[in-house]
C-alpha cells in the first residue's frame, strides 16, 4: 500500500506547470481504439490511470507505448477479448469501453466498472443511448454485454433525462460509427466533451454541438488520425494547485491552463479575497491574508465542479467565519470530513452532500487515509498546512489522477515522500 508522509510548516512558492486532463486522458484512451491506424497523444499525464488503461488495451492485443508524457497507440491489431475484471474493477472510466468497442465491433462485453466509491454512479444513462443506437442489452454477474450485431448500429435522437458525463461521452464514441445520424440532447458540457469531439473530429469524424446542450453525430465507416493530439490542461489539478497555493503559499505560478476552464473555481476564490492575477495561460496566486467565507454550490459544468469540493475545502479553513459546501453530483462525496477532523479541523457533514467549515486555527499532523483521488488531494492540502507530520494511507488513490505528485509538490517546496510504489513506472 502506498503512503504519502509530508512534514508540514513550510510555505509553497516557485511554479508549478499544469498536466493533461485525466478526465480526458481516461475517455481518449478507449477512443482510441476506434481508429483504423496508429494514434498519438502528448501531454498526457504521467498517472497510474494511464497504466491501468494500457494493461486494458494490451488484453485487447492493442500495443501501446507512454514515455513523457506522449502516449503511442496502435490499435490496428486489435482482437474482441474478455477484458481483465480485476482492472475494470479498479477503474471507473474503464466504461468507456462500452461505447468504444460497441463502435469498433458492434457489440461489447464488460464487467461493470469500479473506480473510487462516491455513492450511486448508475449507468442508466449509458444504456439509454446503447438502445436508441439499436443494441441489446444484458446483465449477468456484473457482467454487461452490448450486442448490436444483428442489425448494426443506426444513428437515433437520444434525450438524456440527467446531464452526465461519462453518458455524453460513451453514446459519442458509439454514434461516430453509426448508420446515419445522431442527436444527443440534454447532454454535459465540461471542457472535456469537446476535447473528445476535437480528437474524433480530427480523424474524420462529423460531431457538431459540443460545448452546448445538443450533440450531432452523422456516422463515418472509418476513422484515421493525422496527427498527434494535444490533451487540454487538467482544470481540477490547476484548481488543487491554485488551493494549496492560497492556503500555504508564498507566491505560486501555475502554469499551463486555460482559465475560462476555471472561471466557477476562480470567482470563488476572488470571492474569499485571494491575491490572483489570471493570464493567458497561467495564473498567480499571492501569499495568504485574510480570506471571507463562501457558500458552494456543484454543479455541471460551468458551474463549480463537484472535483474542486475537496481540494479547496483545507482552504476554507482559514476563512473568518463558517463556509458551506452543497454538492448536489455526488452528495456521498463527504469521506474525507471525518479525516480533516482527525487533524484539528472544524468540519462536519450532517446531512449527505452539505459540509459545513469553519475557521480552524491549527491543524496537527496524524495518520490519515485517502478514500479516493480529491478527498487525499485535501488531505495533502491539510498536511502541508500542519504542525508535524502527516502520513496519508491508501495513496495510490491520489496517484491515479495527479501527474507526477511527488516532482510537482517537491519542487513548490514541500517536504514529502511517497513510499509503496515506483514512481518511474507509476506501477505499484
Amino acid at each position: 500500500m502506498a503512503n504519502i508522509i509530508i512534514n508540514g510548516g513550510r510555505k509553497v512558492a516557485g511554479s508549478v506547470t499544469i498536466g493533461g486532463a485525466k478526465n480526458s486522458t481516461v475517455a481518449l484512451i478507449p477512443a482510441a481504439i476506434l481508429a483504423d491506424t496508429p494514434v498519438s497523444f502528448d501531454n498526457v499525464p504521467q498517472i497510474l490511470d494511464v497504466k491501468n488503461l494500457q494493461y486494458l488495451l494490451a488484453a485487447m492485443n492493442v500495443h501501446s507505448n507512454f514515455d513523457q508524457g506522449n502516449l503511442s497507440i496502435d490499435p490496428t491489431t486489435i482482437e474482441e477479448s474478455e477484458l481483465p475484471a480485476s482492472a475494470i474493477k479498479s477503474l471507473r472510466a474503464s466504461y468507456y469501453f462500452m461505447g468504444a468497442l460497441l463502435g469498433r465491433f458492434g457489440r461489447a462485453t464488460v464487467t461493470f466498472p469500479g473506480g473510487d466509491n462516491l455513492g450511486a454512479r448508475p449507468i442508466d444513462q449509458h444504456i439509454k443511448g446503447f438502445e436508441a443506437l439499436g443494441a441489446v442489452i444484458t446483465e449477468k454477474d456484473d457482467v454487461i454485454t452490448i450486442d448490436a450485431s444483428a442489425h448494426g448500429l443506426r444513428g437515433a435522437r437520444i434525450a438524456l433525462d440527467t446531464v452526465s458525463v461519462g453518458a455524453t461521452m460513451n453514446i459519442m464514441l458509439a454514434a461516430v460509427k453509426a448508420e446515419g445520424q445522431t442527436v444527443i440532447e440534454n447532454v454535459a458540457k465540461e471542457p472535456e466533451i469537446i476535447d473528445m469531439a476535437t480528437f474524433l473530429n480530427n480523424m474524420g469524424a462529423s460531431v457538431r454541438g459540443a460545448g452546448t446542450d445538443t450533440i450531432r453525430i452523422t456516422g463515418v465507416s472509418s476513422l484515421r488520425a493525422q496527427n498527434t493530439h494535444t490533451v487540454i490542461p487538467d482544470r481540477i489539478e490547476a484548481g488543487t494547485y491554485m488551493s494549496l497555493a492560497a492556503a500555504f503559499g508564498d507566491g505560486v505560478m501555475i502554469q499551463n491552463v486555460i482559465p475560462e476552464h476555471l472561471e466557477s473555481y476562480t470567482s470563488k476564490l476572488l470571492e474569499m479575497g485571494v491575491d490572483l492575477k489570471i493570464g493567458d495561460d497561467q495564473i498567480y496566486v499571492g501569499p495568504s491574508k485574510p480570506l471571507q467565507p463562501v457558500a458552494i454550490k456543484t454543479m455541471p459544468y460551468p458551474g463549480f465542479a463537484t472535483d474542486l469540493q475537496q481540494p479547496i475545502t483545507p482552504l476554507l479553513f482559514l476563512a473568518e467565519g463558517e463556509s458551506t459546501i452543497l454538492d448536489t453530483i455526488y452528495p456521498q462525496r463527504i469521506r474525507h470530513v471525518a479525516e480533516l477532523r482527525r487533524m484539528g479541523a472544524e468540519i462536519s457533514s450532517l446531512n449527505p452532500g452539505e459540509i459545513k467549515i469553519n475557521h480552524s486555527d491549527r491543524l496537527v499532523g496524524t495518520n490519515v487515509e485517502a478514500a479516493e483521488i480529491r478527498a487525499g488531494a485535501a488531505l495533502i492540502i491539510a498536511a502541508v498546512m500542519a504542525d508535524g507530520q502527516t502520513i496519508i494511507g491508501n495513496a495510490s488513490h491520489i496517484l491515479r489522477g495527479y501527474d507526477r505528485l511527488y516532482e510537482k509538490l517537491s519542487g513548490l517546496g514541500v517536504d514529502v515522500t511517497i513510499e509503496g510504489v515506483n514512481l518511474i513506472n507509476l506501477m505499484p
